[in-house]
């Protein structure tokens, strides 16, 4: 009773079905009423959409398999028909791909969408199984560019996102054989249009093997959801990362590892991946987990409805995302209509149309025409309900929905925005009332529509969309000025249509022509009311998912790069916040960040002016101050041409003074937030900003800290993507960049410190009443004097903590003594725990970024290589090490020392990196002048330094010193421009870099300057 699928269309269907597509197609669709018109929903974590298919629950695979060649899968029988024998579902085989390492990855992602259940599932799984069956063990020797049978894994390209989890994790290696940094390679795919990906290095693990789990515990993590596919293989298939290693990344986070810890310390068991890597991996496994707990409460629900049967829980346990979660679930949510399919089944017609697929030849409408009963009351009624009948099951059918997914990928998919009815009409109104009571608001109205002007009449192909232009349409949409569709070309109805009436959907025997025409009309219904709508939604959702994560990886980016400025030290610093009416707030502060005085000075005040700039000369004279900061924001410009022209008169003489521009975005937040108010309660709020607009240069990080990153002022369309999404991602690059700089624990701000790996603000207040009663820690042992601290927050925090000798003896040295802390055993309250002993001396080794659990190993390299550990830092411990590594290998010491690889990379640079060593130095830092340039200054052709201002999808903004940045469009950052290291970036430019740059085009009247890239200034 199953309709005979035709070998040649099954083989055309497998032919085009290894296509690339991001469309996930889904068992069920929904019903009629899904065709309404797609609308961005509120931003909300979503899964992802690109599913795979994954072995049933029970199907046992060991996670340290591998095959050294791709096989092909072997043609899959037809399955045996069904009790009911209506939906026919026999899957298309796929056809295994060989092609690019990126193209396969995508591959992974997106193919396979479609759930057979039951038995078909199972048996496919034993066919594969079978092809499977002669796999060998990973063998160390060819670990490089191994493919996976199962899923085709393929490693993705390495991203260059601030990866100092490597050789330098805290700073340049030794410039010699074994230590150099590893180099990049330039790669052919390189585009700027796509975010960037990552590569797994799997030749760096120690001696060649993977660090993985025991087979028993991988075991029961792949199990552990209670879901018909393999956990650890749906991971590594959707990340397109080796199955051991995410196995081994479960591990780590089940045991409350941090993600900067794992990337520093555990580089062997994460096969040394980057932050951004990990943290995508543990973003999947987070959703999949929530998505297995969402389907077990379902299946409760259901069960206690007593609606629960062996299929639909079935069906149930193989979704992979909560859309196909919602699709199987939703006909029976409570509250929710019947589907007209569901009607027509309660009236008893699905047996009519099981007969008319099978067996047509025995079908006679007439007598199921039940007069007295509504739906059957007329031939023309019993008809209907089985078209429907048949259109649901036509739309649910996943070799169906694979091959019209097929032909829309050969074809012109569009999407176009036009202006809506609406705006069209307000606009009209505006200009019939051009004297209203209220001609500002109205204004701002009319200025709101026409920032969408480039999407009035706006056509693109839906696979060349670029990721801001989707965000634009998107929110132009949800402020009802645009109107947007998905335009799928009217062949691929006429296509699809023929090939379920002459292949899928064709009768097994002779149908009269009126059970024809019945086929014909539930093909053509399926496909406008239940496939078209579905098409479009995937559509929509697909590009709206990959422009919020490309977005938010843009934000990433931009946080790192302007959170790892490098600071202006050892100078005492003037900061400035601009103001016309109430005056220019003023705050020196000292070279350690003290504020020295405050005050408010009249710059504009043309009557004043002599005697505000002889006030300004003698709080410069008094405190020795030469360098000033003045914020971006109003009256920036006036107050920049005030101090220029006086540096130009030499007003200041003898002080060499200069200034910088820098953002002062979120300054005036911060100034009321509790955290300043506690920080420095006797200031007025506006002075306050005029502090952290200072300490903004003398330490970026310490202070952008203390401000929510979306307030920062990176970033574009941070109000069109999801908000739990990029807290959680920007959060993450905060507590990166804190931890991999590091902190001196004894002079720190609660604020920085509580964004260390493993603290919190609990624990971080904790710190600092122990540092307030006790004094200055001695050492990172004391760390465990600490309430709150446990093993686990210690292994976290200590290999970012710093004790430096120079802050500790200062503060020892302080006028205000503190009592000392004594050693002995001091007894701590905690589960299982006695007491500990903990030493008062200082440690060398507390200075370095060497993880207390690695001090033994450090030690025996020390004694190894002739050095003592009183002279880390030094140039003879360097000279020691580098001639003890020309002689042996990193490889050939870490076997002798019994340790990793990586870990004797990491202790050789703490053992040579100077002491108070900053990895920000190699980072650009703030731009001091003398002079000023204005708009009006501007020639095209003219070339000039500046520096990157802020990023976009479209391109970067470069502050020129003109008082407007230049735009830099992304087709002018080519490949050739680019330093070698930042060939593999997505737009390759960050906040901070320093550029040089042809001006291209100056529109005066709306404020905007072109750029052309000529290279980045090293």
């Amino acid at each position: 009773m199953i309709p005979r699928p035709r070998r040649t269309a099954t083989v055309k269907a497998l032919k085009d079905g290894d296509r690339d597509s991001d469309l996930s197609f889904s068992q069920t669709v929904s019903s009629e009423e899904d065709s309404e018109e797609w609308r961005p929903s509120d931003p909300k974590p979503k899964l992802p959409r690109k599913t795979a298919r994954a072995p049933v629950a029970g199907e046992k695979k060991a996670a340290a398999k591998r095959t050294a060649k791709v096989k092909e899968t072997k043609a899959t029988k037809e399955p045996k028909a069904t009790k009911m024998n209506i939906s026919p579902k026999p899957r298309v085989p796929r056809k295994r791909a060989a092609g690019p390492k990126t193209a396969a990855c995508k591959r992974l992602k997106e193919s396979d969408a479609s759930g057979s259940l039951g038995m078909k599932r199972k048996k496919l799984d034993d066919d594969k199984n079978d092809d499977n069956s002669g796999e060998k063990l990973f063998d160390s020797t060819e670990r490089e560019g191994v493919e996976e049978s199962g899923p085709n894994i393929r490693m993705k390209d390495e991203r260059v996102s601030f990866i100092i989890g490597h050789e330098a994790d805290e700073g340049p290696s030794l410039a010699f054989a074994g230590l150099r940094p590893k180099k990049e390679e330039v790669d052919e795919d390189f585009t700027f249009d796509e975010p960037c990906l990552k590569k797994q290095k799997t030749c760096g693990t120690y001696l060649g093997h993977p660090t993985a789990l025991p087979t028993s515990e991988a075991q029961a993590l792949r199990n552990e959801l209670s879901m018909n596919w393999d956990l650890i293989e749906v991971l590594s298939t959707l990340t397109c990362v080796e199955q051991w290693v995410c196995v081994n990344i479960i591990k780590l986070l089940r045991e409350e590892n941090t993600v900067p810890f794992m990337v520093r310390y555990r580089k062997e068991m994460i096969n040394n991946m980057d932050a951004d890597a990990v943290r995508d991996v543990q973003l999947v496994y987070e959703e999949l987990c929530t998505l297995a707990k969402k389907t077990q409460s379902v299946i409760q629900t259901l069960k206690k409805d007593g609606v629960l049967t062996a299929e639909l829980e079935q069906n149930l346990r193989s979704c992979r995302s909560t859309d196909e979660l919602d699709h199987v679930y939703s006909p029976y949510k409570k509250g929710s209509k019947l589907t007209k399919a569901r009607r027509a089944k309660e009236l008893g017609l699905e047996v009519a149309a099981s007969a008319l697929m099978n067996a047509p030849h025995t079908l006679d409408l007439r007598t199921w025409v039940k007069h007295d009963t509504k739906g059957l009351s007329t031939v023309e009624e019993v008809a209907t309900g089985v078209e429907h009948i048949l259109a649901d099951m036509i739309a649910k059918d996943p070799e169906t929905l694979t091959y019209v997914k097929t032909l829309c990928e050969k074809s012109l998919v569009t999407i176009q925005s036009s202006v809506s009815k609406s705006a069209l009409k307000e606009k009209e109104q505006e200009k019939s009332v051009q004297g209203c009571n209220n001609p500002g608001a109205q204004q701002k109205k009319n200025k709101d529509i026409d920032k969408f002007h480039l999407y009035f009449d706006f056509t693109c192909n839906i696979q060349r969309i670029q990721p801001h232009q989707t965000l634009a349409i998107n929110r132009g949409e949800s402020l009802k000025i645009l109107t947007v569709k998905v335009n799928i070309p009217d062949r691929v109805k006429n296509d699809f249509t023929w090939w379920c009436i002459n292949n899928r959907w064709r009768p097994k025997t002779f149908a009269r022509e009126e059970l024809c025409a019945i086929i014909k009309n539930a093909v053509e219904d399926s496909y406008k009311r239940l496939i078209l709508p579905f098409l479009i939604r995937s559509y929509r959702t697909k590009l709206t998912s990959a422009a919020e994560k490309e977005s938010i990886a843009m934000f990433v980016r931009n946080l790192r790069q302007r959170l790892l400025v490098c600071p202006v030290r050892g100078c005492v610093i003037m900061g400035v916040d601009p103001g016309f009416r109430h005056g220019c707030k003023v705050a020196i502060l000292s070279p350690t960040s003290q504020i020295l005085h405050t005050d408010v000075v009249y710059l504009h005040n043309h009557k004043g002016n002599h005697k505000e700039a002889e006030k300004l000369r003698h709080l410069m004279t008094k405190y020795s101050c030469t360098k000033i900061v003045i914020g971006n924001g109003t009256a920036c410009r006036e107050t920049e041409s005030f101090f220029a022209d006086l540096i130009s008169r030499r007003y200041f003489h003898p002080l060499d003074v200069s200034y910088c521009i820098t953002n002062e975005a979120g300054a005036s937040i911060y100034s009321v937030s509790p955290e300043a108010v506690n920080e420095m309660p006797d200031l007025d709020p506006n002075l306050r900003s005029a502090v952290s607009i200072g300490r903004r240069v003398q330490d970026p990080l310490a202070e952008l800290v203390k401000i929510d990153p979306k307030h920062i002022g990176i970033g574009t369309y941070q109000h069109d993507v999801s908000v739990g999404a990029l807290k959680a991602a920007l959060d993450g690059v905060v507590q990166e960049c804190v931890s991999f700089v590091g902190v001196d624990i004894n002079i720190c701000s609660e604020p920085l410190m509580r964004h260390v790996a493993g603290l919190n603000a609990g624990r971080a207040r904790n710190i600092a009443a122990w540092r307030e009663q006790n004094g200055p820690f001695a050492n990172r042992e004391q760390l465990k004097l600490v309430k709150g601290m446990g093993p686990k927050t210690y292994q976290q925090c200590a290999g970012f903590i710093r004790i430096n000798p120079q802050t500790l003896h200062s503060a020892k040295s302080s006028p205000h003594p503190t009592p000392p802390v004594q050693e002995k055993p001091v007894a701590k309250k905690g589960k299982g725990k006695t007491c500990v002993n903990i030493p008062a001396s200082c440690n060398p080794l507390d200075q370095t970024c060497i993880h207390p659990e690695s001090y033994h190993i450090a030690q025996r390299f020390l004694a190894f290589v002739g050095g003592s550990a009183d002279q880390i830092g030094t140039e003879a411990v360097r000279q020691c090490v580098e001639s003890k590594v020309r002689s042996n290998s990193v490889e050939e010491l870490a076997k002798t020392l019994d340790t990793t690889p990586e870990t004797l990379r990491l202790i050789i640079d703490g053992l040579t990196q100077p002491p108070g060593f900053d990895i920000r130095q190699n980072f650009g830092q703030a731009d001091f002048k003398r002079g000023i340039v204005s708009m009006s200054d501007l020639r095209v052709g003219a070339v000039l330094t500046g520096r990157v201002d802020n990023t976009a999808l479209f391109g970067a903004f470069v502050d020129i010193g003109v008082g407007r940045s230049g735009l830099i469009h992304k087709r002018y950052i080519t490949l050739d421009k680019l330093p070698v290291s930042q060939r593999r970036r997505s737009l390759a430019l960050g906040p901070g870099e320093r550029v040089e740059v042809r001006v291209l085009n100056v529109d005066a009247q709306r404020g905007r300057i072109g750029l052309d890239l000529i290279r980045v200034l090293q």
